[in-house]
């Protein structure tokens, strides 16, 4: 046989579209279904081709890659560009951070290949080319390009994908569900609107992918959920940019369509892609239409969600603030910063819940994510506004990103009512406060139902995003959020006239060695002549080095009742098992304690950061260091934990050695002590520094120092 030199020719590429398409549960989308098929795939999930050559594949001297490629300047390291080389393989790995190809049959001239994606590489438009050459003369290379889009989607389906849901019957609503209600109306009757959100009209993806281009994310982050949705909620509004919709409040929409006309998302859409201009006129129920379309189709979970009594917050304040001058008459401006408009609450507002991990948070902060298309507040300098985790918005974290404290406003901010007040420091004197004039239901539609009759339908989630109205766990929300914001923290600074008979000291800890217990302690007195109540949240919660919250350890509410000239004391104990696996790295901790006195209305708040304090590594040497002459460190501390270590590494590093050394260790019992004898050979006299640390996957940030003299060697003789 007369093996041929001239590289395969690809005749035509079977991207096998349909057959695709169910097993990735996309084909319902309409661009599959067209006569020119355009294939719909979601990510990580393994896919079939099939590649006609002109003559048969010959194993030992073919040699066929397959590129994928996305967006302008497509590159493997940042993942813009996937390469595969066909070759047998019994199977694909079940995740795999690069692009993966298996031949399945190689036998003709039509060869079957299996490829698979990482589960988390960029959504959107790929494309497809595949280079022949032959071994031995690889300068001779001939390159196809197919011609069909490829389009990747996100993947709720796949564990490894960050928007994956574990109650896989969800994406059903979520994902798949292609028509809805979005709640608009009042609490006394709240009314469901029909939305027909569309997404697997042959529009949409091509409408989605002129938005992203729009919004100017850079190709590289369109993998990641967070940068995505945050580029949807700022695309999806016209304030900023040549976005998908112009928002109108006012009762006058000549040159476009009122926003009550709508019907559904693919109108708008449609002709947002056939004219690549904005489209008039939405509002907030349209804004979050449009949004629930887009993500659904792009495989990010979504509902659109609605607050009754919704805030806006102008200035930051977790607070609605109302200003009268001193005849009593309202000012419709803030005096304070001189803002010719206020802050307001709206009716309703609707909004989207997106589901993610959220990686960049602690845990428990990933799940149900705040963005908000509608334009009202700059965020970053742009109208857009989240992902702001659902978790976060409840518990007043106010530190996270992104837009976490204007959705706390939204959700449960205070309207306080201010008069002007020329005996109060700031000038001006709060007189009234409505504690639950915000947030009083939110709703979304409950998945696989659907009421065309009534609002049977209808999903309360209001506990999702706030304690129950009216609770001390509520009030503690807010009271966490404005602690963390100067506005915040000056406007809740001035609390009403209150009666403060009662005293609070938080008794500070120092330190506490890890593995050892502590508690929280609170001295009280009441030093009133009559009996007083108190309510009582003590906490502890771990915090990263720069502030960020980390886990909460261990939260409680506490009454008292407090006789009167009497002391007592507030106490939460912490076992080592409550706080062991709850610790971040350096091992912060903060301890709170927010108390309320119901008799008075007396408020107090405070609180105390401290670090647990880990072993450290004993560094001992056995005699003096001479230069060039091996010497043995011995390096000692004892496992502070109930627990084995595992995974275990020690790395030790000085100016005057040779080189950094890491050594893996055996598992480390409990209580056990760790004892390694290391060979070090110093290079340079003086004086230097050891380093070491040691890291196991149950206790990190472990280390030890010590400072050594080196010496020449005619010195150690001159000594001896």
């Amino acid at each position: 046989m007369v093996v041929p030199h001239a590289p395969l020719t690809v005749k035509n590429v079977d991207l096998l579209e349909k057959e695709n398409a169910k097993v990735h549960r996309t084909d319902r989308f309409e661009l599959v279904a067209k006569a020119k098929s355009t294939p719909v795939l979601r990510r990580g999930q393994p896919f079939k081709l099939r590649l006609h050559f002109d003559r048969p594949f010959l194993e030992n001297m073919d040699i066929v890659r397959i590129f994928f490629s996305f967006g302008s300047y497509p590159d493997v390291m940042k993942g813009t560009k996937g390469v595969g080389t066909i070759a047998k393989k019994t199977s694909l790995p079940a995740h795999s951070e690069t692009w993966q190809v298996r031949a399945t049959d190689l036998r003709t001239e039509i060869v079957s290949i299996e490829v698979q994606s990482p589960a988390n590489c960029p959504v959107g438009v790929w494309k497809l080319f595949i280079d022949t050459t032959v071994s031995g003369h690889e300068n001779t290379t001939n390159t196809f390009e197919v011609d069909s889009d490829i389009y990747l989607l996100f993947n709720p389906w796949m564990k490894h994908d960050l928007v994956y849901m574990e109650d896989q019957k969800l994406l059903e609503e979520y994902v798949m569900n292609d028509t809805g209600k979005i709640w608009v109306g009042t609490k006394k009757e709240p009314k469901g609107r029909g939305w027909v959100f569309g997404q697997f009209h042959a529009c949409v993806l091509p409408a989605c992918q002129l938005m992203l281009k729009k919004s100017g994310i850079k190709d590289v982050a369109r993998g990641d959920p967070i940068k995505m949705s945050r580029a949807i909620s700022r695309i999806v509004n016209a304030n900023d940019d040549n976005g998908v919709l112009a928002g109108n409040w006012t009762d006058n929409y000549d040159g476009g369509v009122s926003p009550s006309a709508w019907t559904g998302s693919v109108p708008i859409l449609k002709k947002f892609l056939e004219t690549k201009n904005t489209v008039r006129f939405g509002q907030c129920w349209v804004f979050s239409g449009v949004v629930t379309t887009v993500c659904r189709a792009l495989g990010l979970p979504a509902r659109s969600v609605t607050n009754l009594r919704s805030a806006h917050d102008c200035d930051n304040t977790l607070s609605i603030d109302r200003y009268f001058n001193s005849r009593h008459e309202r000012l419709f401006f803030d005096p304070i910063t001189g803002k010719s408009f206020e802050d307001s609450i709206w009716n309703f507002h609707v909004w989207n819940d997106v589901w993610m991990a959220r990686p960049d948070l602690p845990k428990g902060y990933g799940g149900w994510q705040v963005i908000d298309a509608t334009p009202q507040e700059t965020s970053d300098g742009t109208f857009q506004c989240g992902p702001a985790s659902v978790e976060a918005i409840k518990q007043g974290a106010a530190g996270f990103n992104y837009d976490v404290p204007f959705m706390i406003s939204s959700v449960n901010a205070d309207v306080v009512n201010w008069i002007e007040d020329k005996r109060s420091e700031s000038g001006w004197r709060s007189f009234s406060t409505s504690k639950d004039a915000v947030g009083i239901m939110i709703l979304t539609k409950a998945p696989l139902k659907f009421d065309s009759k009534g609002e049977r339908d209808r999903l309360d989630i209001t506990c999702s995003y706030k304690a129950e109205e009216g609770t001390q766990a509520e009030r503690l929300t807010l009271y966490r959020a404005a602690r963390c914001l100067d506005s915040a923290r000056r406007s809740y600074a001035i609390p009403e006239l209150t009666k403060e008979d009662c005293e609070f000291t938080l008794v500070d800890l120092d330190t506490v060695n890890i593995g050892e217990p502590f508690a929280v302690q609170v001295n009280v007195k009441n030093n009133s002549k009559e009996q007083r109540t108190i309510r009582a949240i003590l906490s502890v919660r771990s915090v990263f080095y720069n502030g960020n919250p980390g886990h909460t350890v261990k939260s409680v509410l506490t009454n008292l009742t407090l006789h009167p000239k009497k002391r007592d004391v507030l106490r939460l104990p912490i076992t080592a098992d409550q706080y062991l696996d709850k610790l971040v790295e350096y091992c912060h901790l903060k301890l709170s304690a927010v108390i309320a006195v119901n008799e008075t209305n007396q408020t107090w708040v405070d609180e105390d950061d401290f670090r647990v304090v880990k072993p450290t590594i004993n560094i001992e040497v056995a005699r003096k260091l001479v230069m060039e002459q091996p010497a043995m460190l011995s390096l000692t501390f004892t496992n502070p934990l109930k627990k084995m270590l595992t995974d275990c590494k020690i790395n030790l590093s000085s100016s005057g050695f040779r080189s950094t050394k890491e050594m893996s260790l055996k598992d480390v019992a409990p209580s056990k002590m760790v004892h390694v004898i290391h060979q070090a050979v110093p290079y340079m006299d003086g004086k230097h520094n050891i380093v070491v640390t040691f890291t196991s996957k149950e206790l990190c940030d472990v280390t030890g120092l010590a400072t050594v003299e080196v010496i020449e060697e005619h010195e150690n003789a001159i000594q001896k």
